[in-house]
């Protein structure tokens, strides 16, 4: 998969973000400590800026930490899929 830059839209330097396929980009937060609340929040505001540049594209999360069921559960009303980095789902 093709990483692409952030700087485009507007993302810190260090955020990860991939092209999965022509509709579909990705969030990848590689780290070992679980995902709560105020990352979600963190992630949804860069979701949101990605969309701004980008209205039509679907933006997915690829991490290989462990996501709270709040969390993932708000993730998913904002449209926004968790997936497995290593596994694959």
């Amino acid at each position: 998969m093709k990483t692409i830059d952030t700087k485009q839209f507007g993302l810190p330097a260090r955020t990860v973000l991939e092209q999965v396929d022509q509709q579909t980009l990705a969030l990848i937060v590689d780290r070992k400590s679980r995902i709560i609340m105020a990352d979600g929040r963190k992630i949804l505001s860069k979701v949101d800026k990605i969309q701004q540049i980008r209205p039509h594209t679907a933006v997915v999360l690829k991490t290989s930490a462990p996501v709270c069921s709040k969390t993932r559960a708000l993730l998913a009303e904002a449209g926004v899929e968790v997936i497995g980095l290593k596994t694959g789902r």
